[in-house]
């Protein structure tokens, strides 16, 4: 029993902390995204811990087994279904496993791998939050009682943000490999989707359809690397 099993097995679900005595896993590349889900963690009783891509997770579970995996769609070293699907098959298994993503066509890929269910982003509900983990659990350790829930809304800290946009500047710095281009296209898509960022969404989404259709990506490819670059200029980006 390690020491995630020893503190379930005194802490209760309360009115106003029903997530209390569970242990939540978030693999998620997003600072600002991880900010967001430490937040309903901390409002719902659960502890968070993280990991920033597929490697880390399985370093992660090969030490402990949490309560619950929440597992981003787009990760920097592969799909986030693969570790869905491992997860889904092994013995003993997690109790619930949720993907997210801020694709609409993410949720068919997640729940096709195995997942109990998914998150859509940007999450922001504590109640929505909530009731996606509390429905996948075994009945017996699902909480008793009404629940008592402000739901208020999420607001991570705008710092994350520029973390993500420093994050993002890296990958675009090696722009010529196709792979990593990709993978910042989703990345910043998804991450300006969350922190409600329309003008960065439009660019990142108009370079994802250059590369799709073949065309020249120098001009769209410039206007996200300057949109990346004024967002880490400002303290507080959004």
């Amino acid at each position: 029993m390690d020491d995630d099993d020893l503190m379930s097995t005194h802490l209760r679900p309360t009115a106003t902390r029903p997530l209390l005595g569970l242990t939540i896993l978030v693999v998620e590349d997003s600072r600002f995204a991880c900010d967001a889900m430490r937040l309903l963690c901390l409002r719902s009783g659960a502890r968070i811990r993280r990991a920033d891509c597929l490697k880390s997770a399985r370093r992660h579970l090969q030490v402990y087994r949490p309560s619950v995996v929440i597992i981003d769609l787009g990760l920097p070293d592969g799909s986030g279904a693969e570790l869905i699907s491992e997860l889904s098959v092994t013995t003993p298994r997690v109790d619930v496993i949720l993907g997210t993503s801020g694709d609409s066509f993410s949720e068919e890929v997640a729940l096709a791998a195995g997942a109990d269910g998914f998150l859509a982003k940007p999450i922001s509900s504590v109640v929505a939050f909530q009731n996606a983990i509390i429905s996948a659990l075994p009945v017996e350790r699902q909480p008793n009682g009404p629940r008592l829930v402000s739901d208020d809304p999420i607001l991570p800290d705008p710092l994350a943000y520029k973390d993500d946009m420093a994050h993002a500047a890296d990958v675009l710095d090696d722009r010529e490999d196709d792979r990593s281009l990709a993978y910042v296209t989703q990345f910043l898509t998804g991450v300006a989707r969350s922190a409600g960022d329309g003008v960065l969404q439009k660019a990142a989404e108009d370079l994802a359809e250059a590369r799709q259709t073949g065309k020249p990506l120098q001009s769209d490819l410039a206007k996200v690397a300057a949109l990346v670059q004024d967002r880490m200029a400002n303290q507080i980006a959004i």
